[in-house]
């Protein structure tokens, strides 16, 4: 998974400091409303609520917003109706994507995306044709600089991780997903610092891709689903090495 969670990083960073601030507000919007719809307005009753307003507290979300994006899931304010549902598909080189989607308007998503797949050298699969090949885990990922492995292995563990993945340049601590939070509050606490903390769709097998031209096209369909709107998180299998991802910022 080292090539995605790369990549996912640098997507993070990017996002954090460029002009698609907007675009990432308004997509912890649109989870903060779907989550208080569907489990209730309190963070402490309500465990997807409450990583999303910790992922909104993360992007530095006024408060004033995220009540307010609470209050329209709630019914409390009025608010947008939002369908969620997942599309599954193949990119270039068979890589496996999974794209996840919030949309007031199914039709519109569902042509868009498939228009996105068919100009970027993938194709648009059936149900189930790739989720299979995923597991929901929680990762977060650290510098190899932050702390020796042998420390943050054995801080994970007794934190509840499941495992710690030396990725290159980077460590990954994968929990599952109803630890992910526990695991995160133990850095959190400790003033260790990392690169990217979130629930994720991480793939059973990777596809390594060795060709520039090929890690290219991959990122180019990636970037192109991940600006669509409609589109929430996007998840891939490859898995390209650090030389060719840095060489393709």
């Amino acid at each position: 998974m080292s090539g995605h969670s790369k990549w996912a990083t640098i997507r993070h960073k990017k996002g954090a400091a460029d002009a698609k601030r907007g675009k990432v507000f308004t997509r912890l919007i649109k989870e903060l409303m779907v989550a208080a719809r569907m489990g209730g307005g309190n963070p402490e009753g309500n465990p997807r609520l409450r990583a999303a307003v910790l992922a909104a507290k993360a992007e530095n979300m006024p408060k004033d917003n995220i009540d307010r994006a609470i209050k329209k899931g709630t019914g409390e304010l009025e608010g947008v109706n939002y369908e969620e549902m997942t599309y599954e598909g193949y990119g270039p080189a068979g890589v496996a994507v999974l794209v996840d989607i919030m949309t007031d308007n199914r039709n519109r998503a569902a042509s868009e995306v498939r228009h996105i797949f068919s100009r970027n050298n993938g194709n648009l699969g059936e149900a189930g044709c790739v989720s299979w090949m995923f597991n929901k885990k929680g990762s977060i990922v650290f510098d190899k600089k932050t702390m020796p492995e042998e420390e943050l292995m054995e801080l994970a563990l007794e934190a509840g991780a499941e495992d710690v993945k030396d990725q290159e340049d980077q460590f990954e601590v994968i929990t599952a997903p109803e630890e992910f939070l526990n695991v995160k509050a133990v850095f959190d606490e400790k003033g260790i610092t990392y690169d990217l903390a979130e629930v994720t769709m991480a793939p059973q097998t990777t596809v390594r891709i060795e060709d520039p031209k090929t890690a290219q096209q991959i990122l180019k369909l990636l970037d192109a689903l991940e600006d669509n709107d409609d589109v929430q998180n996007v998840y891939a299998n490859f898995d390209i090495p650090d030389q060719i991802m840095e060489s393709l910022e």
